[in-house]
């Protein structure tokens, strides 16, 4: 492994530093507007996308994350797995006949 390579984090290890830099922004500010501030940076500016991965890891452990971010959580939008979001709009997939002819 190349010493580059070593450096390079992880999609996770950024959304968790992502999420600890808005909350050590925040605690400068009362409590509650902190975690009230950290919910609404992360639902106005992280794609579902982010926000389902935060729950995730989230959902497996806190220890990593500040304790403002797991506090916002709460009021964080969780969003919809990638299967609940096609049948809320009505896709369902291939027909299974589609899947066996390929």
């Amino acid at each position: 492994m190349s010493h580059d390579e070593e450096h390079i984090m992880s999609t996770k290890e950024k959304l968790v530093r992502m999420a600890n830099q808005i909350a050590d922004f925040f605690h400068s500010k009362p409590r509650e507007e902190g975690i009230a501030g950290v919910a609404e940076h992360i639902n106005k500016f992280w794609e579902p996308r982010m926000r389902r991965q935060l729950f995730e890891m989230l959902d497996g452990g806190t220890e990593d994350f500040n304790e403002l971010v797991v506090a916002a959580s709460a009021r964080i939008k969780r969003p919809k797995a990638p299967e609940q979001a096609d049948k809320n709009i009505g896709y369902t997939g291939p027909a299974p006949a589609e899947n066996a002819a390929r």
